[in-house]
């Protein structure tokens, strides 16, 4: 099954093109295990979630340690109809379609053994379950968990909002698009993530 992500960073800072380029390079570790594509607007990252999150969560905690106000933007797909199948992205991850009460307990277990990075993370986040049948069953599913997770701050207008260390917040995030929906559906997510924004002092 496809999966992957679209982001982009935006430095509120002179030098942007430094801090994007050095978050750019916390991807070298990944990149036997992810396809990774940089054009002038963003990053395609493709691979399974268990590489995709974290180098995904580096890329922004390394941004966020040069302490200028940072946001990272992701559209975040699995099981895209439109994408072809890839190897690179093949996984454990989705698995069996188990009950929704146990989905929702090992979600909180993965990200109760999230690391620490010492990073602060504010993140929106919208899940969007595509297809017909159960799918508001799942999405409200997702946001039992992101309200057990640990993480969880506030529900918004088209969005929750969540915050923390950057280990768990990331480990949120790839919790809510492996757990929740049918484990072979086409399932997305609309990712918004700030750090060290002025309008939190």
């Amino acid at each position: 099954m496809f999966s992957g992500a679209q982001i982009s960073l935006y430095p509120m800072t002179g030098d942007f093109v430094g801090v994007i380029t050095a978050a750019l390079a916390a991807l070298d570790p990944y990149r036997d295990r992810l396809r990774i594509e940089t054009d002038d607007i963003s990053t395609l990252l493709v691979g399974p979630p268990e590489v995709l999150f974290p180098a995904m969560r580096d890329l922004y905690a390394h941004a966020a340690g040069t302490g200028a106000h940072v946001v990272l933007h992701a559209t975040i797909s699995r099981g895209c109809p439109g994408e072809p199948d890839d190897p690179i992205c093949e996984t454990s991850s989705y698995g069996i379609r188990a009950p929704l009460e146990d989905r929702k307990t090992a979600a909180l277990a993965a990200v109760a053994e999230a690391p620490v990075l010492d990073r602060r993370a504010d993140a929106q986040l919208s899940l969007y379950v595509m297809g017909a049948g159960d799918h508001m069953e799942e999405i409200y599913g997702c946001i039992d968990f992101l309200k057990r997770s640990g993480t969880f701050d506030r529900s918004k207008n088209f969005c929750t909002r969540i915050g923390g260390d950057s280990g768990a917040v990331f480990a949120t995030i790839q919790q809510a698009l492996c757990s929740f929906g049918p484990p072979n559906g086409h399932v997305t997510i609309d990712l918004t993530v700030s750090a060290n924004s002025p309008s939190r002092r």
